[in-house]
């Protein structure tokens, strides 16, 4: 394969080729080859970027401002670090509406204020019209690590629980529905949220969490399988227990895809003692954001580097990365 495909940025097998055999090969930090959400520095520092290309801008429950700050966060929040501060870099079609500009940088403002951030840097690109799709945004973070409190896949355990802290799906199906005009019943919003009150709840002064990590692209499936294969740990999930909203499981069983491999943009997976997991899970549910928390599956001490799915009929099959494009620009 001599060119890149969108599936390269699906966050499946694809990128995850692209990112082992061809980028990292150029650089050889062994931070950077942990591939962890964020980078944990000497200093106790978390260093994160992203890109957000997110079509279309505005959707329901949220727009590209908002995502872009959530998402940064949500990754600062993954190493175990308190987010502190964000750069927003604006890549700008021309023609692109002054109006528009100002309801996205106002959102971004608003989710900064509930995260807790502070905007501290940024650039402004304009590019000829027909040369970019209406407006990108680039952001990094910095958040910082207090003693103990660094989350990594290097700390899971056999016997940990997973939990999921919501539904899954639904910015994936939201963002779905917006652009392609597909109608639900009741009207289905995206999860998009920065969830610094949802990890302060459930605090981790004695190590009770080892792991955290957000399900974006490639889904909650897709990471789970990316950390059984990059903790050499074995993996089981019970889909009876794995939170799906109706609107999701419908729009999926309509268009012919898996609850599993569409992307969320405020959910996070959490690795825990087998002993915190019900404190934790109380926890979470005291926050608008956790209100959906269960226990999904935990690690087990065969198959190891494996995701399997316990089916609702008792079966298994195993969870692996998404081989291609699902739902291009859904962040």
């Amino acid at each position: 394969m001599n060119s890149i495909l969108l599936a390269h940025g699906s966050g499946g097998k694809l990128q995850s080729e692209l990112i082992e055999n061809i980028i990292l090969k150029h650089f050889n930090s062994p931070v950077l080859k942990l591939l962890e959400d964020s980078a944990v520095l000497k200093e106790k520092v978390a260093f994160t970027t992203d890109s957000f290309v997110v079509k279309p801008v505005f959707f329901p429950g949220g727009d590209i401002g908002k995502l872009a700050i959530a998402g940064t966060v949500n990754d600062i929040l993954c190493s175990g670090a308190r987010p502190a501060y964000i750069s927003l870099s604006l890549i700008i079609e021309e023609g692109f509406s002054i109006d528009k500009l100002e309801t996205i940088l106002d959102s971004a403002k608003c989710e900064a204020k509930r995260a807790g951030v502070e905007v501290v840097c940024g650039d402004l690109k304009v590019v000829e019209k027909g040369k970019a799709d209406e407006i990108f945004i680039n952001t990094s973070g910095i958040g910082f690590i207090e003693d103990g409190q660094a989350l990594s896949i290097k700390k899971i355990e056999v016997g940990d629980k997973i939990i999921a802290s919501g539904t899954i799906g639904d910015h994936g199906i939201s963002i779905l529905s917006k652009r392609e005009g597909l109608q639900f019943h009741s009207r289905l919003i995206s999860d998009c949220a920065s969830l610094s009150n949802l990890v302060k709840s459930i605090h981790n002064p004695a190590g009770k969490i080892h792991c955290f990590r957000d399900p974006t692209r490639g889904g909650l499936g897709g990471i789970l399988a990316e950390i059984a294969r990059s903790s050499n740990s074995g993996i089981e999930i019970e889909e009876e227990r794995i939170p799906v909203k109706d609107e999701v499981r419908g729009a999926c069983e309509l268009l012919g895809l898996d609850p599993l491999y569409i992307a969320n943009e405020g959910k996070i997976v959490a690795f825990v003692r087998r002993e915190d997991a019900e404190d934790i899970i109380k926890a979470m549910k005291k926050d608008e954001n956790g209100k959906d928390a269960k226990i999904i599956g935990e690690v087990v001490g065969s198959h190891p580097g494996v995701c399997l799915l316990i089916t609702k009929i008792g079966g298994k099959r195993i969870i692996d990365l998404p081989r291609g494009e699902l739902l291009p620009r859904l962040c």
